[in-house]
């Protein structure tokens, strides 16, 4: 069976997410391994739950900024149990590999949407590319430093 019918298969199985949830998945940990996972744990290509929420909450604010939230939602993910029940579906359908140590558990209440993608933009200039980029600060830090 190609990897195409095993999707299909899939999303016929559990219709909760949409299918973007599922290539954000994907597009989420090969950007979590270069970016979060310590230099020294790359050769292991083995990321645990946690580091994985982590780089999907950065990568889903680099590539949505404060909309991040409304996108994830829009697909269904409305928490971090969320990703574990994508990501295991994944692995029940052979899309994905999976270590003894991990489970569905890895993902339970590691963050609140609500606070993790509660964000406002800060903009900076980047001389050497001659650009304005944005990055994103948490709302309620933003707040405590007023005070």
């Amino acid at each position: 069976m190609t990897a195409a019918e095993k999707f299909r298969n899939l999303l016929a199985a559990d219709g909760r997410y949409d299918a973007e949830a599922y290539n954000f998945i994907y597009e989420a940990l090969d950007w979590t391994l270069k970016k979060v996972v310590r230099a020294d744990r790359r050769g292991n290509q083995h990321v645990t739950g946690k580091e994985l929420l982590e780089g999907i909450r950065q990568y889903a604010l680099e590539q949505y900024g404060c909309l991040a939230r409304m996108v994830l939602e829009n697909w269904g993910v409305y928490a971090t149990e969320d990703f574990g029940e994508i990501v295991f579906n994944l692995v029940e359908f052979d899309l994905m590999g999976r270590q003894e140590s991990d489970s569905k558990e890895d993902f339970r209440e590691v963050y609140d949407f609500s606070e993790a993608f509660d964000v406002a933009p800060v903009f900076c200039y980047v001389p050497d590319r001659d650009e304005w980029r944005a990055a994103y600060v948490s709302r309620a830090r933003c707040q405590r430093s007023r005070t």
